[in-house]
């Protein structure tokens, strides 16, 4: 669970209403109420009264706290004091009949609710309804069930402690040595693609469940807490040896107070898109669920693992996170890395596409009709960076493509069969990953969804994290406004749609030059734009002649530096930015070369 939040204090005097009814007397309260720090304080309805009536109404109460009193001290409930007791209360009731049936072999009385009591019933287990321990049915549409000091009583009691013992033993009430609870299935109510009312969604949000659950796991060296059907097993197999675990407790607790952290953040998150709907809100908790332990980190001496994010935000919304892999070893810390940013730039391509990746970034990008002859040009633009890297399609791997993929050489040698860390892709066909899986047994296979748009991006840095949103931006969202005398062809134009497309994927200082639908070379990551652009041109070799060029931010200067290198070099349209305060220099500088210019006003750094 990732918590993050501005701190805000808030201090009300609440009013405060205590009631003790007897059976005598069913009508009769006594009501207290003091004032709050926002409203004047509320008259109790007796001054609405006589003096003598409200004398006469005042002495039957107090009569009825006395009975009241005198009745749960005269006659107790049987006490359960010696036996051991389960409360099971679940919404996802899965394997119950292996845990009823298992905790009843080991002489536990299991009290229950509603629909878990009836299929324990149904599996054959003796069930104690929780309204007959409690003498209270179940009301407010079962809003209220197990909120009542017969059950948190039995929860809550410390056994070391003589006094709670005594307090217990005087109401009549047992103590609970299990507890076994699940919650409403808020998630995924409210997270369905048939979508829920307002109302609906408040009436899904669980009350009594996740108390029992934090009474239990407060309470862990006396009570055993599960929440979760995996850890039957192991608790029967606990009880049955009579084990003592200090740490088997506590990992429960945890897994308990976890269980319902995450539940709160759902309600949390769900809510607060009722009503402001900000995409930054003042406390922000993002719930994150273990889907794997790393060999490594980034470096062998790193310890690592891959965590997926819970919110609801995420549900359905795609992502290498949620990928499945088909094939291949297990995935890495940098695998997961490159393997995002592999998948991220080949979904803002429309028509079919290959991208390959090397430490995060696009070394090859090539749209094609015939999705082999992308790839291989994909591939062709920096054939070292590719042998080791990501290749990421946006259509199926099919069976034709899967050859290539496994056959293709490398354009250095003609000889060498190139090598893959990680494809990814949509989707496959059997024979494609059949194919495929001939490869290499190493080759990771992934089969991934699109990310949607409109993202929360979270990036940490020391003592905080930094949230954003998402770079979502394509060609069909912006002006490319032509500022040079030339006015570019509509394919250079094309060209440097595509450039600027490739661009945003590359860290800054970032220069991408590309050509009919194709990255020629990139520059990636230097500290000064002039290094980026030399080492573009030098990749993109003669090739760069009348090609476009991309830049994920402004040139600062002009003349002598980097516009002027491009224009002498042979490229034939520059898309930047712009916003510097010497874009004169560079407008002046692309019309002395009779190269055309276009000013995106959107900026793309990466860092």
């Amino acid at each position: 669970m990732l918590g993050l939040g501005t701190s805000s204090a808030v201090s009300s005097n609440a009013a405060v209403t205590s009631s003790i009814v007897s059976k005598g007397h069913p009508l009769q309260s006594v009501t207290c109420t003091t004032s709050s720090a926002f409203r004047p304080a509320t008259a109790c309805p007796l001054h609405q009264l006589s003096a003598a009536t409200s004398h006469n109404l005042n002495s039957l109460r107090v009569k009825a706290m006395a009975e009241t009193v005198s009745t749960l001290k005269m006659e107790p409930k049987s006490t359960l004091s010696g036996k051991k007791q389960a409360l099971i209360s679940l919404s996802d009731k899965k394997d119950l009949s292996l845990l009823g049936v298992g905790l009843q072999e080991l002489g536990f009385t299991i009290v229950s609710t509603g629909g878990t009591a009836s299929s324990l019933e149904g599996s054959g287990v003796a069930v104690t309804k929780v309204e007959e321990l409690t003498q209270f049915p179940e009301m407010l549409d079962g809003r209220v069930k197990t909120l009542h000091p017969n059950v948190h009583g039995g929860i809550l009691a410390r056994r070391d402690q003589e006094h709670h013992m005594e307090a217990l033993n005087n109401h009549g009430i047992g103590t609970f040595d299990v507890v076994v609870v699940n919650l409403y299935p808020f998630y995924e109510k409210v997270s369905a693609y048939t979508g829920i009312s307002f109302e609906d969604g408040i009436e899904n949000i669980d009350i009594g469940g996740p108390a029992m659950i934090r009474a239990a796991a407060k309470n862990h060296q006396d009570v055993l807490v599960v929440v979760d059907s995996s850890d039957y097993p192991e608790l029967l197999e606990y009880l049955n040896e009579g084990r003592d675990d200090e740490q088997f407790r506590r990992r429960l607790a945890w897994k308990a107070f976890q269980h319902v952290a995450s539940y709160d953040s759902a309600v949390s998150e769900w809510l607060w898109k009722q009503t402001e709907g900000d995409k930054f809100p003042p406390s922000l908790t993002v719930p994150l669920s273990l889907k794997s332990s790393l060999r490594y980190g980034e470096n062998p001496h790193q310890k690592a693992a891959f965590y997926v994010d819970k919110s609801l935000a995420e549900v359905n919304a795609g992502g290498i996170a949620t990928s499945v892999q088909h094939h291949g070893k297990e995935m890495s810390y940098n695998n997961y890395l490159d393997a995002d940013a592999a998948w991220n730039c080949v979904c803002e391509f429309s028509k079919p596409t290959c991208v390959v990746v090397k430490h995060t970034n696009p070394c090859g990008v090539a749209s094609r009709d015939d999705i082999i002859e992308a790839y291989r040009l994909a591939v062709n633009a920096d054939p070292v960076s590719a042998f080791g890297g990501i290749v990421a399609f946006n259509v199926e791997v099919d069976e034709a493509l899967a050859k290539d993929i496994r056959e293709f050489r490398s354009p250095t040698d003609g000889e060498t069969r190139m090598f893959y860390e990680i494809v990814v892709a949509p989707n496959y066909t059997k024979k494609g990953l059949e194919v495929l899986r001939g490869k290499s047994k190493t080759l990771r296979i992934l089969e991934a969804s699109k990310n949607i748009k409109g993202k929360l991006s979270l990036r940490q840095v020391g003592g905080g994290w930094l949230a954003q949103d998402a770079d979502d931006l394509t060609p069909e969202d912006i002006n490319f406004n032509i500022v040079s005398e030339k006015a570019p062809l509509e394919n250079e134009l094309n060209d440097a749609q595509f450039a600027w497309l490739c661009v945003k994927h590359v860290k800054s200082n970032a220069i991408v030059i590309a050509k009919n639908n194709c990255m020629l070379g990139m520059g990636s990551g230097q500290p000064n734009r002039l290094e980026s652009l030399r080492i573009a041109m030098k990749k993109a070799g003669d090739e760069l002649k009348g090609a476009a060029l991309a830049s994920d931010a402004f040139f600062p200067f002009a003349w002598n530096d980097a516009v002027e290198e491009a224009c002498k070099s042979g490229i034939g349209f520059i898309a930047e930015p712009g916003g510097s305060i010497r874009d004169a220099d560079a407008i002046d500088c692309c019309n002395k070369y009779g190269v055309s210019l276009a000013f995106t006003n959107i900026r793309h750094f990466r860092h």
